[in-house]
């Protein structure tokens, strides 16, 4: 302000002294002595813990935190780095040094060593303040805790078992459920996973860990469990019991793409739709969509099983069917338009004939069907004929005369599949390290993990919740030519992850362990 005022002013400067040590100019301190000088004369770190031991356990990738706590970290991480430093706190309080930085130095994967770069400042000389860095090394000393000391000494000892099942002709659920427990680390803490041959059979080390993945089960699937327990052993004079817990969990027969016939009361629940509805989706409750008048409702696992009821037919008996016409329907009266968990549904009429019967008959169904928005004259679908279907559903027979011939789900690829038969896909899963029953049918696991690739690519809301990895075998030129010819639905690459693994033939530090 004094300049903008033409005032005279003036320049501070500040001064310099010489250096007590070494008669270098420098700017005043309260020591008179250089930085250089001052560390000759003073070192902070004398009595600060330079070298520590940190107990690992190599089986589970977890540290000891006195005196009975295993805490899981990975190396490089802040949560390990916080670890580490807390170690140093008190020795740095003694002391009466302030913690500055801290940061990992590299070290070889291997070496079991941590080596952390400390910044620390203290007051010395007539208070001033030396900033000094060293280095802390932290040795692993390999100690494997109680849960995997008792898994080596024993792998079937366990405490806890989950045995999920669902009793249907197919393992499409537990396909889904496995890429959720792969995404969300449910099964992380079992020391053993079997797969039998109506569901999958999950072991822990402890009650709580099966709490926890009994609960995880219970918020993507509609089930219903019960508990057991069995004596093991006994201390009569502790008075100590030990028990293995057994959770038996069923999941609702009902599946995605199946078609029911609603009992009267379920119906009255969802405000009376149906009585013929489509599943469309299966999470802990089931959406069901009426085809005829697009009205939906959806049940939680408590309303299903107060009226527990089955599907009529199961995507196993689809019936492959082409589209001679269609025309959607503009009605004053109800939706003809409705979006539903994320999915289009548009009201059509549709005039179809089934695949097997071109050149034996000329059978047509005139049909109502929620695809318009889909379905094109010349395409293919998959539906449920009601028109040949043996059924002994009592509920179906309260309605005969008003059941619909067709009922049409999903438009259908296979015909444009059969020219693309034989090519890897770019995208891949992963898998649970599961032991496999002696009674699977191995072919037809094969046979449907295949089906289950084809919904993924095939319906976009399936894969929202599971995790696809770029396929590296897979050669990137073909993804667009077989796509753009054909027309199949298939996985985009902005959707895929990448699988890195960490070898140890590479010694790259930027490579990641998957």
């Amino acid at each position: 302000m004094a300049q903008e005022a033409g005032m005279f002013t003036v320049h501070q400067t500040i001064g310099s002294v010489l250096c007590c040590k070494c008669g270098i100019p420098m700017q005043p301190n309260a020591a008179n002595m250089c930085v250089k000088c001052l560390r000759s004369e003073v070192d902070i770190t004398e009595g600060l813990l330079k070298r520590l031991v940190l107990v690992h356990c190599p089986e589970c990738e977890s540290y000891l935190q006195p005196p009975r706590t295993w805490v899981k970290l990975q190396l490089e991480t802040r949560e390990l780095l916080t670890f580490c430093l807390k170690k140093l706190q008190k020795n740095m309080n003694v002391n009466r040094v302030k913690l500055v930085n801290a940061e990992f130095i590299w070290t070889e994967p291997h070496s079991k060593r941590v080596k952390v770069k400390v910044s620390v400042q203290k007051e010395v000389y007539n208070g001033a303040i030396l900033e000094q860095s060293y280095l802390v090394e932290y040795v692993q000393q390999d100690h494997m805790c109680e849960s995997c000391s008792r898994v080596q000494a024993n792998p079937d000892q366990w405490v806890a078992a989950v045995q999920l099942r669902q009793h249907v002709s197919h393992r499409r659920t537990f396909f889904y459920l496995e890429q959720l427990i792969l995404k969300h680390g449910a099964a992380a803490r079992s020391v053993r996973i079997k797969q039998m041959d109506h569901g999958i059979d999950f072991y822990f080390t402890k009650r709580s860990h099966g709490n926890s993945f009994l609960e995880f089960i219970g918020k993507v699937a509609p089930v219903k469990s019960r508990s057991d327990k069995q004596l093991v052993s006994h201390d009569s004079k502790s008075n100590n019991y030990n028990y293995k817990y057994t959770f038996s969990v069923e999941i609702s027969p009902i599946c995605r793409e199946d078609i029911i016939c609603l009992p009267a009361k379920a119906a009255g629940t969802l405000g009376n739709i149906g009585p013929i509805v489509i599943c469309t989706k299966v999470t802990n409750s089931i959406a069901l969509l009426d085809p005829l008048t697009l009205k939906y409702g959806f049940l939680d696992a408590d309303q299903y099983w107060r009226t527990s009821f089955k599907s009529l037919l199961t995507s196993r008996q689809l019936v492959e069917y082409i589209v001679l016409d269609i025309e959607v329907v503009s009605s004053r009266f109800g939706p003809s338009e409705v979006t539903m968990g994320g999915t289009k549904y548009v009201l059509a009429d549709a005039q179809v004939a089934r695949v097997s019967d071109f050149g034996n008959n000329d059978t047509i169904f005139f049909v109502r069907t929620h695809l318009g928005h889909l379905l094109k004259p010349g395409d293919y679908a998959l539906g449920y004929d009601l028109y040949g279907a043996n059924s002994n559903d009592f509920e179906l027979d309260k309605y005969k005369g008003h059941i619909p011939e067709v009922i049409l789900i999903k438009k259908s690829y296979e015909e444009k599949r059969q020219r693309k038969r034989g090519r890897s896909r770019p995208w891949k899963l992963k898998s649970l390290p599961m032991e496999v029953d002696d009674r699977v049918d191995q072919d037809k696991l094969n046979s449907e993990y295949e089906q289950f690739l084809k919904d993924i690519e095939e319906d976009p809301e399936l894969r929202f919740n599971i995790s696809l990895y770029r396929n590296t075998d897979y050669q990137p030129s073909e993804v667009a030519s077989v796509t753009d010819e054909l027309g199949i639905p298939s996985v985009p690459l902005d959707e895929l992850l990448a699988d890195l693994d960490l070898s140890e033939d590479e010694d790259e530090e930027d490579n990641m362990a998957e």
